[in-house]
């Protein structure tokens, strides 16, 4: 297997950051290719700059590039160079914490008052009494803290204590240990049937065969059992192979603007933040990203991009070590660089799968994204017009919130371990990522209705919906969220023509 170590000294990178005094966008402007042609790209940001109050409002995708400018990286410092202020940023996580603890003293105040209203009533035998407006649909309260984004961008997010490899046994707890069999004998079967794979996957794969399944699903490895080796070995080659001819090229004219932005990228995931402070684990992301960027040279690398690999690396890296690195911070030096370079290979696949079904969220002028946020507005607005209405009055814009959903697919709003959950679905569906994604995230908005309606002005709803208190949910929670995305999916499947709009 070809060697990792060839290639310039990472002693060449500072020289490398200086080759440029231009400031690196922070999301979806033109990086090797995404949304501009490399020519225009220059002429067009300036451009915007300049004439952004003349820009005519029948342009759709100036309008959409304005509205969705690092929409979905809540916490970048690059934000600080799109607002119209000049604010500091000390004063932006001041006057974050200031919405925070005004929407925290709300909360508070409204169950104070609910619980008054509810003494009041018991005493009156008027138990029937709503102090606020419901959905009726929907009855879930969120009276938490902040959800994953401020969470990990506030400066008190203190690293997992550091514990040591432990490697997998083949023991399996008794609860899990009769589905693990359906899974390994749909394994064993010659020419396994992908049908019933799905099924069984749908509501969940155990962690023991999850590595597998997900290879199977994805596309990577075949269904006929007696070619899964041979396609292992030769797609592993294959990678490592283009590693060898490509990635000496990352410092070169074509290709730096692309490495320069996956190396500012990777350091900031807040998925997995003390595990992207290993040297090898940034190293092993900075290959996979950079490789598929320059075989898909129609999007190139865009953020969001660097997100959709993490669920991939931490479920293969299952398949080697029991660590939960979601909770522990292990050092993954002590795994062979073998084992290393298996994961990566296996990591990088199917990640091209998915984004091969999706990949139109990531070309010029992001056409996927745009359908489906157009899409989640008018689903939103035949189910749920309360809350539709209470946006439009606000002024607050589907993709202002949204386009984050879409491009990182729910990653910055949940947490890996509910993502990981979410994926079994998703490649348990045909199309899942770019079909039933879309119901999914309307469910997911439908959740904080009532939250969302008790906001009553632009900014409130704004930090609400960037900061949803998501981290203490488990597979209960990512559960009922699929089973009213599959409700919404049956509801709508034969009226497509319901979600179709003028852009």
């Amino acid at each position: 297997m070809a060697s990792l170590s060839s290639g310039p000294s990472r002693d060449n990178k500072s020289g490398f950051w200086k080759k440029s005094t231009t400031s690196v966008p922070g999301s979806i402007k033109p990086v090797y290719g995404a949304q501009h042609p490399p020519p225009q790209s220059v002429t067009v940001l300036s451009t915007q700059k300049e004439d952004r109050g003349k820009i005519n409002k029948n342009d759709s995708f100036h309008d959409f590039e304005r509205k969705t400018s690092d929409a979905w990286d809540d916490g970048d410092d690059d934000f600080m160079h799109i607002a119209t202020l000049k604010l500091s940023l000390s004063d932006v996580h001041s006057s974050a914490k200031i919405v925070l603890d005004n929407h925290s003293k709300m909360a508070s105040s409204i169950h104070k008052q609910q619980k008054e209203l509810t003494d009041l009533n018991s005493s009156s035998s008027k138990s029937n009494a709503q102090p606020y407006p419901s959905n009726n649909h929907h009855h879930h309260h969120h009276l938490s803290g902040p959800g994953v984004g401020v969470r990990l961008n506030s400066g008190s997010y203190n690293p997992p204590k550091v514990t040591s490899i432990r490697y997998v046994t083949s023991s399996t707890s008794d609860r899990e240990a009769a589905r693990v069999d359906k899974f390994k004998a749909l394994f064993a079967e010659s020419s396994l049937d992908l049908t019933a794979l799905r099924k069984l996957c749908w509501s969940g794969i155990p962690k023991a065969v999850r590595p597998i399944a997900w290879k199977i699903l994805s596309g990577y490895l075949p269904t006929a059992v007696d070619r899964r080796q041979e396609t292992l070995e030769r797609k592993r080659r294959e990678y490592f192979g283009y590693i060898d001819q490509y990635y000496e090229t990352r410092y070169q004219d074509l290709h730096e603007e692309t490495f320069r932005q996956i190396l500012k990228d990777i350091p900031r995931m807040t998925s997995l933040a003390h595990l992207f402070q290993e040297k090898q684990v940034q190293e092993i992301f900075e290959r996979i990203l950079f490789i598929w960027a320059i075989r898909h040279p129609a999007s190139g690398y865009v953020q969001g991009i660097n997100d959709l690999v993490t669920p991939f690396f931490v479920v293969f890296l299952s398949e080697y070590i029991e660590n939960d690195v979601v909770v522990e911070n292990c050092d993954l030096t002590e795994l062979s660089q073998e084992t290393r370079d298996l994961i990566e290979a296996d990591s990088f696949w199917c990640m091209s799968k998915l984004l091969d079904g999706i990949q139109d969220n990531y070309t010029f002028a992001q056409p996927g994204i745009q359908m489906k946020v157009n899409a989640l507005r008018e689903l939103i607005k035949r189910l749920d017009a309360p809350l539709f209405n209470h946006l439009e009055n606000q002024g607050v814009e589907f993709l202002q919130f949204s386009f984050r959903w879409m491009n990182n697919l729910l990653m910055r709003e949940i947490p890996l371990r509910c993502t990981i959950r979410l994926w079994d679905t998703y490649q348990s569906e045909i199309n899942g990522f770019a079909d039933f994604h879309l119901y999914v995230c309307t469910a997911f908005l439908r959740r904080f209705s009532e939250d969302i309606l008790r906001e009553h002005d632009f900014q409130g709803i704004l930090m609400f919906l960037q900061n949803l208190p998501t981290d203490a949910w488990q597979d209960k929670e990512v559960s009922e969220l699929l089973a009213e995305a599959y409700r919404l999916k049956y509801l709508f499947a034969d009226a497509p023509r319901h979600l179709l709009l003028k852009s």
